[in-house]
């Protein structure tokens, strides 16, 4: 099953919004052996959704490209 991209983008929203949450919250108990590790593990999940979040957009970059090659009248081929 496909999923697309609004609903991805609103599951890397969440999961951003909840790792957050894990990293404030145990952010408070860093001297606590467990809490430490929850910390770090949900900090690199944050990274990790926040990059996912990222590749969901399309770069401006891109668009310019496309919207001068139309302009010149080549043939755009998008992948």
């Amino acid at each position: 099953m496909k999923f697309d991209k609004e609903v991805q983008r609103e599951a890397a929203k969440i999961g951003m919004t909840a790792t957050l949450g894990i990293t404030v919250a145990t952010s408070l108990f860093m001297k606590n052996k467990t809490a430490k590790k929850a910390h770090i593990i949900a900090g690199s999940a944050f990274c990790g959704f926040a990059l996912w979040h990222t590749f969901l957009y399309d770069s401006k970059n891109k668009k310019k490209i496309e919207t001068v090659e139309k302009k010149e009248g080549k043939e755009v081929v998008v992948s």
